[in-house]
Formats: C-alpha cells, sequence, structure tokens
C-alpha cells in the first residue's frame, strides 16, 4: 500500500510539472510579429490617377496577413480613412484597391505600421473601353474627350471587362506570347517589340501601340486581350496617362 501512494503520488507530480512546464513555455511565445516593411508605393509625394493602388512589400514572408493588414492605413488629408479591399499577390506583398475612384486633386497620407509615406490625386484623368464598338474614349478633365478607333481581344482571347488601374507604363516592351501560356511554335505565337504600352494586369493586358492591326482597329477585335492603337494615338495617350488613371473596359 505503501510502495502504491508512493506511485500515484509520483506521477501526480510529474503531471503537475508538465502541466506546469508546458504552461510557461505557451505563456512565453511571443504574439507572431509582422515583417518589416520594404517599400510602400505609391510615394515620395507622387501624382497619380484616382483608381490608384497602394501597394506594401515586406521583407520577409507574412505569416499573419489579417495583422499586417490592420497596420496598414490610407487617409484623406481631412483627415478621414479611405474605403478598400486588401488582395495579397504574394508572401511578402499585399495591395490596397480602393472601394471606387479616389477624390481628386486630393492628398493622401499612408501609414504601413512604422513606415508612412503620401501622394497625391491628379484632376482625374480616365478612359473607357468599348469592345463591341471598337473605341477607345479618353476623358482628361479641361479637354474634349478623344474617342480613338482600337482593337480588343478575339473570342479565343477576350479582353477582360470591369474597370482597371494603370499599373505601369513602358516607352518600349517585349511582348512574349509564353508569358500568357502560348508557346512561341503555336500559330498564335509571338515575340514581338511592343511600344507606348500601359499595364492594365499583371496577367497581361495592356493598352498599347499595334501598328499591324491598324486595318482591324475600328472594325474587329483580333489581339490577345490587349488593346490595340494605332502609333499616334498610342503615343498621345502615354503622354497624357498617369500611373493610377483608371480605364474601364466594357
Amino acid at each position: 500500500m505503501r510502495n502504491m501512494m508512493r506511485n500515484m503520488f509520483l506521477a501526480l507530480g510529474i503531471a503537475l510539472l508538465a502541466a506546469a512546464t508546458t504552461g510557461t513555455a505557451e505563456a512565453a511565445l511571443p504574439a507572431p510579429a509582422t515583417a518589416p516593411v520594404a517599400a510602400v508605393s505609391p510615394g515620395g509625394d507622387a501624382i497619380v490617377g484616382i483608381a490608384a493602388p497602394v501597394t506594401v512589400t515586406f521583407a520577409a514572408p507574412v505569416g499573419n496577413r489579417a495583422r499586417a493588414e490592420r497596420a496598414i492605413h490610407v487617409n484623406a488629408a481631412a483627415p478621414a480613412p479611405v474605403a478598400g479591399s486588401f488582395a495579397w499577390r504574394n508572401d511578402h506583398q499585399v495591395v490596397w484597391t480602393p472601394t471606387g475612384f479616389l477624390p481628386a486633386n486630393t492628398h493622401f497620407t499612408v501609414s504601413a505600421g512604422p513606415a508612412h509615406t503620401d501622394f497625391t490625386t491628379n484632376s482625374g484623368t480616365r478612359a473607357e473601353g468599348n469592345i463591341s464598338a471598337h473605341t477607345f474614349t479618353v476623358y482628361v478633365p479641361g479637354q474634349s474627350a478623344r474617342t480613338m478607333s482600337a482593337s480588343m481581344g478575339k473570342p479565343a482571347h477576350p479582353t477582360p471587362t470591369g474597370t482597371f488601374s494603370v499599373l505601369e507604363k513602358d516607352r518600349t516592351i517585349i511582348f512574349d506570347s509564353r508569358t500568357i501560356g502560348i508557346p512561341l511554335s503555336s500559330p498564335e505565337g509571338y515575340y514581338l517589340k511592343g511600344e507606348y504600352a500601359e499595364r492594365l494586369t499583371w496577367s497581361g493586358v495592356f493598352v498599347h501601340s499595334a501598328p499591324w492591326s491598324v486595318g482591324q482597329q475600328g472594325h474587329s477585335n483580333v489581339s490577345h486581350g490587349c488593346i490595340n492603337l494605332s502609333p499616334s494615338d498610342a503615343a498621345w495617350y502615354y503622354n497624357n496617362v498617369s500611373m493610377g488613371d483608371p480605364v474601364t473596359i466594357n
């Protein structure tokens, strides 16, 4: 009986020690920290369009995405928070997109944890592409609307509809069908130099100069999803568009 009682107390002591040790270890674990911010754009007093997204790039993979999002704030100069939504491009980078358009000619501040930057919206330049009418119309405040003939995506490669933001501008660029999954050996394959290009999606939709489709512009859709313009129209748009300007396709 004495041995039995001793064994019971020994087992109880070991269990209590294990529980205490486990509890202490769990209490000592710090809450997962958000990785340091490596970059925020737009910034540096940039002037951007009214659909400009805010991109926050972290120095390391982010495990707790909800916590990282809660640390990001976009405010108008008033100050007032601006409605928007988050989408993660990868484990290092999140993009905040405004709900609707940002107010024109307004200063904004952005904070992402300890990182701070700011930007200002322009007067509200925007564009609209009409797939069935084969037109691309640009509205620059203070100027008459400019409607240009365009050719958009063929049935096998339709141009996506919706509102997009100009993400990049390239005076010259290489268009390679392999980036959208079409081998160069395919009858649909291509590898060519483009000019006056504005990126609308990271999947490869651009507005750009397309001298090879001038005959179809205004009449039929023959592209692989991009918005084809004549060289002169594409150059004009390139010189009048800003990063973050909205382009609505319908």
